[in-house]
């Protein structure tokens, strides 16, 4: 209630809880209550009327006493006892339920019109007005700076120079240039064929509609016309008639139409009106009706319009409301959505635009529609140049296919490898693209009869985008610069050993397709591990055209220890599974060119007449599996590094990025390029990629203040958790959300690009603070890209820790590995290892020295090693 003690409305919306309803509804079985339903009165009750507020809410409000609210209402004699009798059921029903009400103070109400131009007002006011106002709404246009302000286009497609001025209303239309509708026009219903008609005229203030009408078993369209100023239910006696805003006789001399056209010269005065005035052509016995058949009313008119308009059948308004084919009507509505949906799709795809399709996917499902979408996205992802703009397609096909499940059909994720889509997924391989997406769509026909199917069908889909994806990071191959030197001698081992990476802030924004569609930007430090570069790899050549592989993984003590030998191609196929044994070193191989899997020459041939022999390649990781301090991209790059060099070339570390890069893809793993960055270059470093294909690195060292380097060894540590982190469940679920461009997402890696440059800064000005919240916001962005990423007993660790650090955060994607914390103290290994062992359920993580690494990668050869057949 407001200050003069009255309410700014009667009421508004009326929410009835369950509880309320129920009681309310029971008590319409009760007489007289009963002669308000249908129900009643088929059981001879006599009709009542009543009011939902007078006298439904008006018996629960708490200021109204009994008496008033039974004999307050005045009303005929006959009627009063039926109502009192009606009241006194809601008051003994209903009074002592709780009313309550809100006041909106910036709330308005509008009310029905029956004002043509107090109605297009409305509709443009509801555009204009809110948060979330826009002229248009479900709508595409082609040039969209023709649409001015104030005006309001909902459900519409322009295809061309559509202008819509200021106070005009576009409603459900599919309208086409070069077209000028002026102020204060409503425009409903028009097709591609009325379309055409319109072209080239230039509307103002009138009202033109197309209402598919069924007259007995024909289906027809029918177009009106209107004024905004014509009042319907106006009659020639008041004087004030008009048609298309001007008197009735000007209308008469401008088109030779007569009142006997109309009304017949029988009828009276007061009975002539628009509302009765069989103005609207319908069928005419030798020619097609169109819009034209009313535009002409617009003038100057010619003698062969009005005898084709005196030929035809013709209907009133009135009549026009009796006959309308709402069915009809809402589908034609439905396919003007689709129709600028589907450019809306394009425009988006095409254009790499930021924007979810996920509502128009589920709109088409929704609707029917999906077969419209389909045939759609197969056509961007054929005809697109861009690798990256057809996976993105392929993508929205695996969507479309999920939500047309229905959320029955198990799980989303899973395998990809069924061999009926084997012959699409070569095809894509081979850079073949339009024949793939062919080909997938033949095969998707035979997966669409139900649920189970349709899962499977969209989790090939998204293993034929991965494919695209793959194709897209490796252009960054360009990028890998080789120079030829002298091969080292037989049995000289060449060397290279790298620190682990800390990732402080960006991870996920170098993550293909985000790193090459959005840009990203990483901050990461190199760092030794309990005093030591805990990955490396050497190699030498031997005598034997052979290919020797050793590889030891894990803690020192603890190693796995794996051992084999290749000498056919045949032993190195399984280079591109990532779980087959020393696949990443086959693949290292193969992507370094130091041996062609395609060969004609058997792979004894090609070592021998290359190198005089074959390798025997070491490896190892004392870092524990999935530590999430990005052990396999770093050890790619020492093995590639060490490869280049002992087959007589060189590459600098930018090349060796990239190289990672590309064999990563081979590989099928995925990943991005930051963790490769972290342990190639030294120090505290950013890497950033630019929001396009070729993908390229850029890698800028971090100038830390003098003595900063000191003080972070002295703050930083890493703590193992003990949980092995879930990097790849993770991926696939976070590239799904990207692709469908969910806002959070998008909003979120914007955050944690800008997280990275803030980082940098951080870094750069030594400001310690700073630095702890940068990472305490990453671990919060990370948790937002990948919900699920942080396990309840790391959430245990971390809030143990909270009082002693500036910040902290699992390092890699989450899950588990190790966590790395800046401390507010210095030196707090002991501390912090006694803490957990002193917390229950935390006594087996232990805490780790760290040391940031400023030293330059290199590789070097020991000179004067022994040969040996094997090593």
């Amino acid at each position: 209630m407001l200050g003069d003690h009255k309410v700014p409305l009667v009421s508004g919306i009326v929410f009835l809880s369950a509880e309320t309803a129920e009681r309310f509804l029971s008590t319409l079985a009760l007489p007289p209550l009963d002669g308000c339903t249908y129900q009643g009165l088929d059981s001879g009750a006599e009709p009542l009327e009543l009011s939902l507020f007078l006298d439904v809410l008006m018996s629960m409000a708490q200021d109204v006493n009994q008496e008033n609210f039974l004999h307050g209402a005045p009303t005929s004699p006959k009627l009063a006892d039926r109502l009192q009798g009606a009241r006194a059921v809601l008051w003994k029903e209903l009074h002592d339920l709780p009313l309550t009400m809100v006041y909106i103070p910036d709330g308005h109400y509008e009310y029905l019109t029956t004002d043509p131009q107090e109605h297009i007002q409305n509709l443009v006011k509801a555009a204009s007005h809110g948060p979330h106002c826009s002229k248009m709404a479900h709508s595409y246009a082609t040039h969209p700076l023709l649409v001015e302000n104030g005006s309001s286009v909902v459900n519409s497609y322009l295809d061309g120079q559509v202008q819509v001025n200021s106070g005009s209303v576009i409603q459900n239309c599919h309208l086409q240039g070069p077209l000028d509708v002026g102020r204060g026009c409503l425009l409903t219903g028009i097709d591609q064929m009325g379309a055409l008609a319109l072209q080239g005229h230039r509307l103002s203030n009138v009202i033109l509609q197309a209402h598919p009408v069924r007259i007995q078993n024909l289906s027809l369209m029918v177009y009106s016309l209107l004024g905004t100023e014509d009042q319907l239910q106006d009659t020639e006696s008041s004087g004030s008639a008009t048609y298309l805003n001007r008197p009735w006789d000007e209308f008469f001399y401008r088109t030779g139409i007569c009142e006997g056209d109309l009304w017949g010269l029988g009828t009276p005065s007061e009975e002539r009106s628009l509302l009765s005035a069989p103005l609207f052509p319908v069928l005419h016995p030798c020619e097609v009706l169109g819009v034209g058949d009313v535009l002409w009313f617009l003038g100057p008119g010619s003698r062969d319009h009005l005898k084709r308009w005196r030929s035809s059948w013709r209907v009133s308004w009135q009549q026009l409301r009796q006959h309308r084919d709402q069915e009809r009507a809402l589908k034609n509505r439905r396919e003007v959505f689709f129709k600028q949906a589907r450019e809306k799709l394009q425009k988006s795809l095409l254009g790499r635009k930021e924007r979810s399709l996920l509502p128009i996917i589920r709109s088409a499902v929704q609707e029917g529609s999906q077969d419209l979408l389909l045939i759609t996205l197969d056509h961007v992802a054929s005809v697109a140049e861009d690798l990256g703009i057809a996976a993105r397609a392929l993508a929205c096909i695996a969507d479309l296919l999920g939500v047309m499940a229905g959320g029955e059909g198990g799980l989303r994720s899973g395998p990809a490898a069924n061999k009926a889509w084997a012959s699409s997924y070569q095809l894509l391989e081979k850079g073949l693209i339009a024949d793939g997406v062919k080909q997938l769509a033949t095969e998707r026909e035979k997966w669409l009869s139900r649920p189970a199917l349709l899962l499977r069908a969209a989790r090939h889909y998204e293993g034929a985008e991965q494919i695209l994806i793959r194709r897209a990071v490796m252009s960054s191959s360009q990028f890998v610069s080789i120079e030829e030197k002298a091969l080292p001698a037989m049995g000289v081992w060449v060397n290279a050993e790298c620190p682990a990476r800390i990732d402080i802030s960006g991870g996920w924004s170098d993550t293909p397709p985000i790193t090459y569609e959005h840009g990203g930007a990483v901050v990461n430090v190199a760092v030794l591990v309990d005093g030591q570069r805990p990955i490396g790899a050497r190699v030498r050549r031997i005598p034997k055209a052979e290919i020797h592989l050793c590889s030891d993984s894990g803690p020192q003590g603890t190693q796995l220890h794996t051992e084999l030998t290749c000498v056919s191609l045949a032993d190195l196929q399984d280079y591109c599974q990532p779980q087959a044994p020393g696949a990443l070193l086959k693949a290292a191989f193969i992507c370094s060119g130091t041996v062609s899997v395609t060969s004609q020459k058997s792979l004894q041939e090609q070592l021998s007449m290359a190198y005089g022999g074959g390798f025997e390649l070491h490896t190892w990781s004392y870092l524990p599996h999935g530590s999430g301090l990005g052990t396999s991209s770093i050890l790619a790059g020492a093995v590639m590094a060490v490869l280049y060099e002992v087959s007589g070339r060189a590459v600098d570390a930018e090349s060796l990025i990239h190289a990672v890069l590309y064999l990563e893809q081979v590989l099928t793993t995925g990943g991005g390029w930051q963790d490769q960055v972290g342990g190639l270059i030294p120090g505290v470093k950013i890497g950033r990629s630019a929001p396009q294909l070729p993908l390229r690195v850029r890698v800028d060292e971090i100038q830390l203040p003098e003595g900063f380097l000191q003080t972070l060894n002295q703050h930083l540590l890493l703590v193992y958790t003990g949980k092995t982190r879930l990097a790849r469940n993770l991926l696939q679920d976070v590239l799904r959300n990207w692709y469908a461009r969910l806002p959070d997402i998008v909003q979120n890696t914007d955050a944690l690009v800008n997280n990275a440059e803030l980082c940098a800064e951080a870094f750069r000005t030594g400001n310690m603070l700073l630095l702890g919240c940068c990472l305490n916001k990453y671990w919060c962005q990370k948790k937002c890209m990948a919900p699920g990423c942080e396990p309840l007993t790391v959430r245990r660790i971390m809030d143990t820790l909270e009082p002693l650090v500036y910040g902290q955060s699992l390092a890699g994607a989450g899950g588990g590995g190790f966590l790395y914390i800046l401390t507010k103290e210095k030196r707090q290994r002991n501390v912090l290892q006694r803490l957990l062992e002193n917390t229950h359920g935390l006594e087996r993580c232990s805490v780790h020295d760290v040391e940031i690494d400023t030293r330059k990668f290199t590789v070097w050869r020991e000179e004067g090693s022994d040969t040996g057949n094997n090593g």
